[in-house]
């Protein structure tokens, strides 16, 4: 009977890292693969793209917050590295003018860039 224990808590704690650990790389994968849709498409987004953009970025933000700790060092930059080039893509966006039919949500964004580079905190 304490081996069938044994083995259960055992197996609860292989799957559990595996998840964890694939989780963590799909919210990592997920933020690569909106900085290339950006890339590729941001040039032609509507308003509502643009909005639609922005809650997809503060989505894929609050999954990768969720495993913060388990990132490491290499991870965390890279993180930074695509978080940047999002937030460059967005601020291209609204230096092009697409915001001006929509300055509430221009301003939102804004908000969304500057709280997660940081600016106004430090």
């Amino acid at each position: 009977m304490k081996r069938n224990t044994l083995a259960t808590i055992v197996l609860a704690a292989i799957l559990a890292l595996t998840t964890s650990c694939a989780t963590k790389e799909r919210a990592m994968s997920q933020l690569e693969d909106f900085s290339y849709e950006l890339r590729d498409n941001s040039a032609r987004y509507t308003v509502h793209d643009w909005e639609q953009a922005g809650k997809k970025f503060v989505k894929i933000r609050k999954r990768i917050s969720k495993h913060e700790l388990d990132y490491t060092s290499y991870e965390k930059a890279r993180i930074g590295q695509l978080e940047g080039e999002c937030a460059g893509y967005m601020a291209n966006g609204m230096r092009e003018g697409v915001f001006d039919k929509a300055r509430g949500f221009a301003e939102e964004l804004r908000g969304i860039i500057q709280g997660i580079l940081g600016i106004w905190k430090r």
